[in-house]
């Protein structure tokens, strides 16, 4: 039986945690980021991958760095035939990843070598991209600069945010992990370098690529929206306070008017003027200190406070 160590944190690397499990693989250990605190009580909070872990009855490893730690120590004397990383946050050390007999393989969500980094699926969708997918490749010391082992590409639909697509993508890799598991063990898998004259990189979302720039086109703002959300959350800001858009799409009124001024109110949304003359219309929305409400709420309570002509900067 092939002995594993799996590591990830978020609810991404869930499914293929579990496939691993059903498909009966050794699982020696799982390594996941600490707990952290959640949410505005702080509530410390295990991360989706150590939750499925206790579930599944397996031992959970948290190191806070990986890197000259104890944890890596533990690891190392697992003596495990391959490591499999996906979405775990950290770069392994050397001393790791030249230790199992099959490597360490990762699967990560994008069409390596396009969008190496922390937010490849963020970033797909805020660039527009209408394809994206997952890649099975080696680790390297280099971030996701190792040899592809296997590709698998699904569309990006228009009405897909990040969240629809980290499901999506996870349960690609979950099946593309699959059947690519038993090729590395019998020795039968491709290993393509990268080009690195076409990598391109999807850091992880800075607070200042939340904000909304009015002066992109409507398409722009529509893919920055999505692509924020559900998580960071794209925000602008309105007389003063920061307010998080939900939920927006491209109108069809056509204006003159400057970026970020509210040009039309409907009965259950309204439209802001965007850099391109046209608009993007808002259908969901949280205002600063309030919860997450639609458009046509947002109206009844604000009424006499939103106009024609206010502006969003």
């Amino acid at each position: 039986m092939t002995s594993v160590v799996f590591m990830g944190t978020p609810d991404f690397s869930v499914p293929i945690l579990r496939m691993i499990h059903e498909e009966g693989y050794e699982i020696l250990a799982v390594v996941t980021q600490p707990d952290r605190p959640v949410g505005r009580k702080k509530v410390l909070t295990p991360p989706p991958v150590k939750a499925e872990a206790l579930h599944l009855g397996l031992p959970v490893i948290q190191p806070e760095k990986l890197r000259n730690s104890e944890e890596l120590q533990e690891i190392l004397a697992l003596n495990p035939d391959i490591v499999i990383t996906a979405a775990f946050g950290q770069i392994l050390p050397k001393a790791l990843l030249e230790a199992p007999r099959y490597g360490c393989i990762n699967v990560h969500a994008s069409l390596l070598p396009k969008y190496r980094g922390g937010a490849p699926i963020h970033q797909a969708i805020i660039d527009g991209e209408e394809k994206t997918g997952v890649t099975i490749m080696y680790m390297a010391e280099k971030l996701d600069a190792g040899d592809i082992i296997t590709q698998r590409e699904i569309a990006i639909e228009g009405e897909d945010n990040t969240g629809t697509m980290f499901e999506k993508l996870s349960a690609v890799g979950r099946e593309l992990l699959k059947d690519t598991l038993p090729l590395i063990i019998e020795g039968k898998n491709d290993r393509i370098p990268q080009d690195e004259e076409r990598v391109t990189f999807a850091h992880n979302i800075s607070r200042e690529q939340e904000r909304i720039n009015w002066s992109n086109s409507a398409r722009k703002v529509f893919n920055h929206v999505r692509g924020l959300t559900p998580w960071p959350t794209a925000y602008t800001t309105f007389q003063g306070e920061n307010v998080k858009l939900w939920s927006v799409v491209e109108g069809e009124t056509s204006t003159n008017e400057t970026p970020g001024q509210v040009v039309k109110i409907n009965q259950d949304s309204f439209e802001i003027a965007t850099g391109d003359g046209k608009t993007i219309v808002v259908l969901e929305l949280q205002p600063a200190g309030k919860k997450r409400m639609t458009a046509q709420d947002y109206l009844r309570g604000t009424g006499s406070k939103l106009a024609i002509g206010d502006q969003f900067e």
